[in-house]
């Protein structure tokens, strides 16, 4: 990527990418949640001082974090399912279903606005805040999952607006199973086995909806920039550290963190916006 900028801006920029890549890989194996929670915010503002346009930014970044945490799920998955904590009867269930929302999401992305995609990480990040600050998994619907065709609307719902936030799913995912009597830890397990499927044919569809667009930086995929890949290999390397410490602590005060993080993140963004 170009970045017309001082030494000592490049080391900023190299600095909180670094910072990024290793949070955004313990947050994947700890909570489930990808890491694209850290890794949008942060991206944003990467290539807002890197000079990318406005108008191209927001879809740059939703892209290349779903690059950045695809490899970084699969192994969060991975670890997960060495432990045997993974229900891979849901996912296979919840993961068709996921698959069409993702591909709407990326068609509504193609025609939507920075803007328009800003608003989504207000209107649900907010919500995700709310739901790590309140912290209630003991909190239950039904002690058991949706019949047909609830549980499949919900995933499809997820796949379209995990595509919109360049996220994972397990943001909504977890809490979703937790509700419907699943424990806790085989919630954010099998919520790494819903990341890859979001991931993967998301990376596609953001290249190919970006193949070409006017004012991308150098070495990009369409809306995937392969400079801002250089963080993967760290995202990766941390996913199982998260893993360990999700198997071995109480999660409480990392919520409580991480929504506060969030909640900087929409005011950000709404900042931006208004």
């Amino acid at each position: 990527m170009h970045l017309a900028m001082t030494g000592e801006g490049l080391g900023f920029l190299v600095a909180m990418l670094v910072v990024a890549g290793l949070v955004a890989g313990f947050l994947s194996g700890l909570l489930g949640i990808g890491g694209g929670g850290v890794l949008v915010p942060v991206l944003y503002e990467a290539f807002g001082v890197a000079g990318v346009a406005e108008d191209i930014r927001m879809h740059l970044t939703l892209g290349t974090t779903l690059a950045v945490i695809a490899p970084t799920v699969l192994r969060s998955l991975a670890a997960h399912k060495a432990r045997g904590a993974v229900d891979m009867t849901v996912v296979k269930r919840m993961g068709p279903w996921i698959f069409v929302g993702v591909a709407l999401g990326i068609v509504i992305a193609k025609g939507a606005s920075s803007e328009a995609l800003r608003w989504v990480w207000v209107i649900f990040g907010t919500l995700l805040a709310l739901k790590m600050a309140i912290g209630r998994d003991d909190w239950r619907i039904a002690d058991t999952l949706p019949k047909p065709p609830r549980l499949e609307i919900a995933a499809f719902g997820i796949g379209v607006i995990s595509t919109l936030m360049g996220i994972g799913g397990a943001t909504f995912t977890v809490p979703l199973l937790t509700l419907h009597g699943k424990p806790l830890l085989q919630s954010v397990a099998t919520a790494t086995g819903i990341g890859p499927i979001i991931a993967i044919p998301g990376i596609l569809g953001y290249v190919l909806t970006g193949w070409g667009a006017p004012g991308l930086p150098a070495y990009s995929l369409g809306y995937v920039s392969c400079g801002a890949l250089l963080i993967m290999p760290l995202s990766i390397f941390a996913a199982p550290f998260g893993v360990r410490v999700a198997h071995g602590i109480s999660k409480r005060k990392l919520e409580i963190a991480f929504a506060i993080f969030i909640a900087t993140v929409v005011a950000r963004f709404l900042w931006t916006l208004l």
